[in-house]
């Protein structure tokens, strides 16, 4: 049985989650920061949830106001995937992300795996222990971004969403890129590393909790590249974080070069996780 989220749910929905916290952090973020209903905010994390429940809740499933579709599904039963396509049905949708197993079957059962997408990865998924993290031995400064980085951050935003997430460079693109640099200089999760007083990287945490961060939106400029600036960056930024009391980082990482950086940190790959994103968003359950 298939029913939506409603407010008191939270704790339950949390306490299925958090063993499976490894790959359901941007559920377990958003619901944190916004609760249960689509009502609760405008902004695009937002996240309406539907529960699988046969007694206990058995899987979750979450689609955020900017139309990504995410769930935690162990058991990987098609029957709740389908059940899932059922109440989005007219839903529209721009993309999916999550641990690769179960993301292989929600794209068959939610027609998808034939959608024209910008970006379908199946990327390596790494964990570190905070505890295991040792200072970079480099001259960098990392900082917040400040009201004179626009131009810089609208830049490399721009770069990140059409080389790294394939995105079109329409005007819609840059709108959005306009958007996040703004987000960047308001959210304490976004940071600049910078050196010589140059500002070389950046770095953020796409889902935080307390306890654990998801490490997203690692870009270095190419004239800047090859130098070690990003895990250099990943690392301060994670130092940071461990003298507020977090304890476990996680990320997904883009492709060989990344993964050499993080594990020159102290990464372990724990498994596979996918992010899809739609060329164009579409409709659950139209014959267009």
């Amino acid at each position: 049985m298939i029913r939506l989220a409603q407010s008191g749910d939270e704790g339950a929905i949390d306490a299925f989650l958090k063993p499976h916290s490894e790959s359901s952090m941007f559920l377990r973020s958003n619901l944190a920061q916004f609760g249960v209903g689509p009502n609760r905010s405008d902004d695009p994390r937002a996240t309406t949830f539907w529960l699988i429940e046969d007694g206990p809740i058995r899987a979750v499933f979450g689609r955020s106001n900017g139309g990504f579709l995410m769930g935690q599904s162990p058991d990987n039963d098609p029957a709740d995937w389908q059940a899932f396509r059922d109440v989005l049905h007219g839903a529209t949708v721009a993309g999916i992300t999550g641990a690769t197993p179960q993301i292989k079957v929600a794209l068959d059962v939610l027609d998808l795996r034939d959608a024209p997408f910008s970006m379908m990865r199946d990327e390596p998924h790494y964990k570190l222990d905070l505890r295991d993290l040792e200072p970079p031995l480099v001259d960098a400064r990392l900082r917040p971004a400040q009201p004179g980085d626009f131009d810089t951050l609208f830049d490399w935003v721009m770069d990140y969403d059409t080389s790294v997430l394939g995105s079109s460079a329409t005007e819609e693109t840059r709108i959005r890129a306009r958007t996040n640099a703004h987000a960047h200089m308001n959210s304490d999760n976004h940071r600049i590393l910078e050196v010589g007083g140059t500002p070389v990287a950046k770095t953020a945490f796409n889902a935080a909790l307390p306890d654990m961060v998801q490490i997203g939106g690692v870009y270095t400029p190419p004239e800047h590249r090859s130098k070690g600036y990003a895990r250099t960056a990943v690392a301060l930024h994670l130092l940071e974080a461990r003298k507020r009391g977090v304890k476990i980082a996680i990320l997904f990482a883009s492709g060989e070069p990344a993964c050499r950086a993080y594990e020159a940190i102290g990464f372990q790959r724990i498994g596979t996780y996918t992010l899809a994103i739609l060329a164009e968003p579409c409709v659950i359950g139209s014959d267009g």
